[in-house]
């Protein structure tokens, strides 16, 4: 594994000063703390990308007439009107 010596410029003091701290806490040096880091917030991107197609949907609107549809829905899926 090849290790890459950095400078990193704009980094939040207090959120820097936390993180260190939660390093010493776990026994880590801030090197191997900033490459778990920086794993999971990679790992947490890519899953954001892979999101549900679901999710993607937005209102429409079907136009009068339709707006008791979502009721209609639920009475015939759950059985019956609430």
């Amino acid at each position: 594994m090849l290790f890459v010596n950095l400078v990193v410029r704009n980094v939040d003091d207090v959120v820097f000063r936390k993180f260190k701290v939660k390093a010493v806490e776990e026994d880590l040096n801030l090197g191997h703390a900033l490459n778990q880091a920086m794993i999971v917030w990679v790992n947490l991107a890519a899953r954001r990308k892979k999101r549900a197609p679901l999710l993607d949907f937005k209102p429409f609107d079907f136009g009068k007439g339709s707006e008791h549809t979502s009721e209609q829905i639920d009475a015939i899926v759950y059985g019956g009107a609430k």
